[in-house]
């Protein structure tokens, strides 16, 4: 036995039998990375003079008096109501409520969805 000091041979055999499972394929699901290896940069916020310019053409063609600018030394940040007559700017609005300026004069979906 093992007890007395005597060195005792250990069968070599495999102490799991059977087979082993079968390999599947992975489908990978998602985006694909670019050659670089790093995620691609996410799409650039729509142009809020685009987007402006988008909601006046939508006013006009629906016939509200109603016309709107992003005010000219604010950074894209202040958009003005302006009166279409003389061109007096008669309210102000920070570039952040876009979405709910836009809904407020009749208009959702794709332009308040891209800037929003």
């Amino acid at each position: 036995m093992a007890s007395d000091g005597q060195p005792v041979k250990i069968p070599a055999a495999s102490l799991v039998h059977g087979s082993q499972a079968p390999i599947k394929a992975v489908q990978h699901s998602g985006n694909v990375l670019p050659p670089s290896g790093r995620p691609a940069a996410p799409p650039a916020a729509p142009d809020l003079r685009a987007q402006v310019q988008l909601l006046n053409k939508y006013l006009n063609d629906s016939g509200k008096a109603y016309q709107f600018r992003v005010a000219p030394d604010s950074d894209d940040k202040i958009i003005e109501q302006v009166n279409p007559a003389n061109g007096e700017v008669v309210g102000e609005f920070p570039a952040s409520e876009f979405a709910a300026l836009a809904r407020s004069v009749g208009i959702s979906g794709v332009i308040v969805d891209k800037h929003a």
